[in-house]
Parts: C-alpha cells; structure tokens; sequence
C-alpha cells in the first residue's frame, strides 16, 4: 500500500487501540495509541469524569499531528488510535498531510460500548463520560465506516479489501447496476460499489449486495464519494448506472473533485444523446474522458451479457474497451456484442432508436394479439402456442418468445394478462427518437405511432367515448398465414425505418456509423435480438437501406396483401392497430403510383408562395404561380 497516515477513530471504548495495533501488524507498521499524547492535566480531568473542553484538547491534537507529519516525510507509513470526534480536531490532526489521512471510523452503539467501558479494567476514561462523547461526535464525511459489532479478524479483513485498489468502479446499485456488478466480478473483475445515502431509504445498499450475492464477496462498498473514488486503480475507470438527467449532471459535479486527469466516466444509463455530448465537452477542458454508453438487455442481460453500445473519444475507448467487452454477450462467432460506435453522443443515439425499434416491436405483437383475442376469439394459451411456433421460424424474436411465456401465466384461476391495467408505461427514449425523427425529416412512423399508442393507454380511462362495437356475426377473420404475412412485413418497415434514421443521424453529425456492425451487436444480449437481425446484419453490409436488398423486396411484395386484410379486418372489428397501419400506409406511399404530396406543395404555394418543382425537369428549377 501506498505511503499513509491511518488514524482510528471513534469515541472511548470503541476498540480503536485493538484494531489500530491489528491493523498496524498487518501493514507492518508503527502504532500510536493518541491517549500518550495527552498532557498529565487531561488525564487527570478524565480520572475525575470531568469532560475536556476543546482548548483541553488543542495542544494534544496538535502534537499527534507532528508525530504524524514526522513520520509522512520520512516516507513512513503509520497507524494512531485517536477519537478525533469533531470534525475542527480532525482537521487539526491532518494538517499539512491531508491527502495521505486515512480516516477508519469505529462506528458503534452506545449500549455495547458502555459495556465494554464498564469492563474496561484500568483505563483513565470514565464509562459515564461515554455519553459526553457521543454528544459531541460529528461522524466523518469521508472515512471508512466499520461496524464495531464485527470480530476482529472480519473488521481487519474488511479494512484491507477497502484499501486496496480495484480495477473498476460501479456506481448505482439499482436492478441494473447491481446485475452489471455482478457480471463484471463473476468475470473477475475487482470492483470498487458506490451507492448514494439517503438515511431510512437507502442505507448499505452496497454493502447489502455484496453480502448477498457470492460473486460479489471479493468487491467493496462505499457510501463516501472520495473514499469510492481513492480506492480505484488510476487512471480510473468510473461506470455510472444511476437516473439519466439532471441526476446525472449533479453526480458528475459531485465527483470530479475527486478525479484526475485521463479518468475515464461510463455512463450507462438512457440518457439523451445531446446531453452526452454537452458533457464530453464539459469533461474534456477538465482532462477527464467521458464515455455514453448504451445498454440493453433489462436485468437478465445485465447479469448474463447485455449488448453494449459505447461512443465518445476513441481514446477513452481504447481504457475501457476490455471490461465492457468481457461483460457483453456474445454473438453466434463468440464476437462480444459490444462495439465503438464512434465519437460524440452517437452510443446513446443508437440506443434510443433501438428502444425506439423495440417500443413497434411489443406494439406489433400486441396488435396481433388483440386481434387474435377479440376477433378470432383464441384464449392466451391458444396464442401463446401460435407465438411459441412462429417463434421457432424466421419470426423468431426475443420479444415474441417472452410473450409466449406471459400469456400463460395465471393468477388464481384467472390469466394474469386479464388482470394486468390496460396502461402502458414509458420512460422517454421512445419520445426522444420520435422528435429526433422529426429533426432529421425521417418518417419513423412506427415508432411515432407505437409511441402514441402508449400515450393514448394512459388517457382513455378519463376519456371514454360510448359507441357501438362491429357486428361479429356478419364479419369473418382472416388465416393466420395472412395474420403472419401481416406481422412480417410490419416488422421490416419498423426495422428499416430505425436503420434509416441512424443511417440520416450519422451523416449529420458526421458519426460515420457502420450499421451492419451495429445490426450485429444487437443480435444478442439486447431487448430486440432475432433472426431477422441476424439476416440485417449482412443486408446492411451493402446498404443502408434494406429495402434495396432483392429478398427483402420480395418479402415486401409477398407478404402485402396480408398485411392490407389484417388491416381491413381489424378496423371492422373497431380494434386498435396503429403501428400495422403506419406500415400499411408507409408501403402504400413508397409503391403506390397516386400522388398527395403535390396538392399539399400547391397549396403551400398558394397560401404562402413556397414554390413547387416540375415532374422531369431536370434543372431543379422552383416555380411560383400567382393562384
């Protein structure tokens, strides 16, 4: 370990003396017991039960710290046994020496230490003035805290681990972060964890996990930012899983202090991708590095191999690129589903169109559900067996095989489906691709209208509107090939609007993003891994746009009449299908020989004289005509 000024603290009866020679033996080092510091005076007030004022104390803290500077110059590393109470005497004793303090904090109960006092045989200290000290203890902002309920052999256990340095450091032990954790220290990984403190609500929280969970045994927990921060091998390697937003910026600002120059911060959570930019830049003019890294998989793929989509400075990359490759899934090569996506925000861009694909994709599936339950009148089980076969196709999906699963679940004697609110839930990165769609003039209307969907599920109950239902017995539904056909084609707009919309992102902002390589990456470990993907993964080798390739062509052509009965038999049985119709209507613009666009520009120019241009002119010459 590194040459440091160890300081026990806590008040009398604590067992700071005990551990602090433990501890001392084990580094091989001096110890100093700070009660032979005292002068004769305060002793003797102490013998009689009179408690020392703060000028008692003065001269006595004073002097531990000259011992203790001695000692730091001469490049000796030491261990004192001092109660160090306030906060003021703590700053006393490190003086000049600050940054090689190490405060080890002997937390402990009144009852028990009182009746270790009592049975204290020879000691100056009164038991009775026991409740002085705790009157006047202000207990550290940084120290390491050890429970003095603990035996000796754990607590010295628990001192090292601490001290020494770990290769990477986890912040936020939320479901996420604590499934990450657990993949990064089962990949043999030494880990330093930091959860915030919020008193009744949040306490121990990494301490709890890691006495939890067996693969976290060998990690250390934190509740102190710069303790956190001091224990990570430099230059360190900082992985944030914590709320996306302004907690993020505030936990930024509240760690930098304890940094260096070449850190490296990971931010794992959904943020957006502007934000990931702004504080790159903001970073950078302090010589820290910062890392916008996508992660998908929910709390399984955290644990087992999620799919990991980092950006920003190729440098910084090039730190972390061993851990967050260790962790990531792999795809059918044994290829990490990890990959650098490039520079500025552009990880946390594609991670909100992939949230973006993956909000059409449970909307798709639940558009055919909906019809399968109320049009042709299947029980869950009964659609969960045609999901479960289509799952072993070329349909074959994440989302679809999970489904299967839920639809088979009861509760009692009732399905659990049936008793689950109709309101769906979403925590902005669908909204956020929705307006970035719109920014870039990309029709995305897959995502836009699986977005809506959600928003109008958390209004209808305030907003019935009273109408009358189809009349079923005059209707017929159509064959679940035509259903699948539906389905299908669906799907392939979905994922050829996403890709698009990367593909116009990324000349933009000059990303130069390679979206096979990001097609591949989501083959595994992420919320929207399929087969199809896997097909992706080679179509957007040779282009951006997958309807170019001559088999998705043909699957267009195939499969759409299909999709168009799905549509006319839903909205006569007055169910709700907004993305199928959005991919209806997107075919039907893109293969359809009628124009619209043309009245919408003439009436533009009447109105406000925006000009129009001429079917085969090809000087792309704007004319304005006076209505």
């Amino acid at each position: 370990m590194e040459n440091r000024i160890y300081i026990f603290m806590g008040v009398s009866g604590c067992g700071k003396t005990t551990i602090g020679k433990l501890f001392a033996e084990t580094l091989g080092a001096k110890f100093y017991d700070g009660d032979t510091f005292h002068p004769e005076s305060n002793i003797e007030k102490m013998a009689a039960g009179i408690p020392l004022t703060d000028d008692d104390r003065y001269n006595w803290l004073v002097d531990i710290n000259k011992q203790a500077r001695e000692l730091f110059s001469s490049g000796q590393s030491a261990v004192f046994a001092c109660s160090a109470l306030k906060e003021a005497y703590r700053v006393l004793v490190a003086q000049q020496i600050g940054d090689a303090v190490v405060w080890i904090y002997l937390k402990g109960d009144v009852d028990t230490i009182h009746l270790r006092l009592k049975n204290r045989k020879g000691h100056f200290m009164s038991p009775e003035l026991l409740q002085s000290q705790f009157d006047i203890l202000e207990e550290p902002d940084s120290a390491i805290y050890i429970d003095t309920a603990l035996d000796t052999n754990t607590i010295i256990q628990t001192i090292v681990k601490k001290l020494t340095k770990s290769e990477f450091g986890l912040v936020g032990l939320g479901v996420m972060g604590k499934s990450l954790a657990r993949n990064f220290a089962g990949k043999g990984i030494s880990l330093s964890l930091y959860n915030r403190f919020i008193k009744g609500s949040e306490e121990q929280i990494a301490e709890k996990s890691i006495s939890e969970y067996p693969e976290l045994h060998s990690a250390v927990g934190f509740e102190d930012l710069k303790s956190f921060a001091e224990s990570l091998e430099r230059p360190r390697k900082i992985f944030l899983m914590i709320k996306a937003g302004e907690e993020t910026d505030t936990f930024i600002d509240e760690l930098v202090p304890y940094l260096n120059n070449g850190d490296v911060i990971i931010d794992g959570g959904n943020s957006y991708y502007g934000d990931t930019q702004r504080r790159i830049l903001f970073l950078k003019l302090k010589g820290i590095h910062f890392i916008g890294t996508g992660v998908s998989g929910g709390e399984q793929g955290a644990l087992t191999g999620p799919s990991i989509m980092p950006s920003g400075p190729a440098e910084a990359y090039k730190l972390v690129e061993r851990y967050l490759t260790l962790i990531a899934a792999k795809d059918k090569s044994g290829d990490p589903c990890c990959t650098y996506i490039g520079i500025d925000g552009s990880g946390h861009f594609v991670k909100m169109i992939h949230n973006g694909i993956e909000y059409a994709e449970m909307q798709l599936i639940a558009e055919v559900y909906v019809y399968l339950r109320y049009a042709v009148k299947m029980q869950p089980p009964q659609i969960a067996a045609v999901f479960t076969e289509w799952d072993k196709s070329e349909l074959n999906s994440y989302l679809l095989g999970i489904t299967a699963a839920l639809l088979v679940k009861k509760e009692g004697d009732a399905w659990l489906i049936d008793l689950i609110l109709d309101k769906a839930g979403n925590k902005g990165t669908g909204n956020w691709a929705t307006i970035a769609a719109s920014e870039l003039g990309q029709p995305a209307t897959l995502i836009t209208s699986a977005l809506l969907a959600r928003y109008v599920s958390t209004i209808k109950e305030n907003i019935r509107v009273n109408g009358e239902q189809a009349t079923e017995h005059n209707l017929e539904t159509i064959s679940l090939p035509e259903i699948r056909d539906a389905y299908r084609l669906a799907r392939i707009v979905n994922h050829q609007q996403g890709f698009m919309l990367i593909d116009e992102a990324s000349k933009k902002y000059s990303w130069d993003l390679n979206l096979a390589e990001i097609a591949r990456i989501w083959t595994n470990g992420c919320i929207i891994r399929s087969a199809f993907m896997e097909e992706l993964v080679l179509v957007l080798k040779k282009d951006s746009n997958i309807f170019e390739n001559a088999t998705v062509l043909k699957q267009l052509k195939i499969a759409k009449s299909g999709l168009k009965m799905f549509a006319v038999s839903a909205l006569q049985y007055d169910l709700s299908i907004p993305s199928h119709l959005a991919a209806l209507d997107y075919l039907n613009v893109l293969m359809g020989n009628y124009a619209t666009a043309n009245i919408i520009q003439a009436q533009r120019d009447y109105f406000g004289a925006h000009t129009y241009q001429k079917i085969g002119d090809s000087t792309g010459k704007y004319y304005h005509t006076e209505w």
